[in-house]
């Protein structure tokens, strides 16, 4: 794992694609247990490590995750999550060019439960959330365009429905569209960087997470 910023009360991590962030039906270990672990072993603690999560990112899905090692931390970074204190930036590969080089995309998203997906409509429907995010297109190449994505709410797989509404599904995302999966499994939506005040020093925190080590991300670098 690559631990990207750490102090006494909270820490980034890059992760993976195919690992979990919290526990699920998978059984799989999730992050959060292996971060406990080598936490115990950095620093020698003999009894529990405390380790919260404050959100999530889907399994497929890269980047940096934010987790709190104080509860005051925790509930504090939670606060600030839920009140859009956090700037989460995000970056995706689509194959097609999107209607626009930037754009506020609004929608409303229904999530199907047993699908695990989400769909997302132009008009208000029953049980529908309202979905924001900003995208400019930052880079191309002869075949993918490379876009920069501010999220301004946090629904059910929004940034992958959302591209997908709109034509440009994220590349490997075979849930949402794409032609064919990528060689690992994972798709091209990578969680980039957090800005926010440090729920304890008060200070402004920005951190940022490494694309995945392979040749098309590295050819988008800018």
């Amino acid at each position: 794992m690559q631990v990207i910023y750490e102090d006494n009360h909270i820490m980034a991590v890059n992760k993976n694609c195919h690992e979990i962030v919290q526990g699920d039906k998978t059984g799989d270990t999730p992050l959060s247990d292996l971060l406990k672990v080598w936490l115990k072993e950095k620093y020698h603690k003999p009894g529990n490590v405390f380790l919260g999560v404050t959100h999530r990112l889907d399994r497929p899905v890269t980047g940096l995750v934010l987790f709190a090692k104080t509860s005051k931390a925790l509930s504090r970074l939670n606060e600030m999550f839920r009140t859009g204190q956090v700037k989460k930036t995000y970056w995706a590969i689509v194959k097609n060019r999107p209607p626009a080089d930037e754009n506020i995309l609004e929608h409303w998203i229904v999530r199907n439960e047993k699908q695990n997906k989400s769909y997302a409509y132009e008009k208000e429907k029953p049980n529908a959330k309202k979905a924001i995010l900003h995208y400019r297109l930052i880079a191309c190449s002869d075949r993918y365009y490379l876009l920069e994505i501010d999220l301004k709410t946090g629904r059910h797989h929004q940034i992958r429905c959302q591209l997908a509404k709109i034509g440009c599904p994220i590349k490997g995302d075979l849930k949402y569209g794409a032609e064919r999966s990528n060689p690992d499994g994972g798709i091209c939506l990578h969680s980039r960087s957090a800005e926010f005040i440090h729920p304890v020093s008060k200070e402004r925190v920005r951190v940022v997470a490494d694309v995945p080590e392979d040749n098309l991300w590295k050819s988008f670098v800018i």
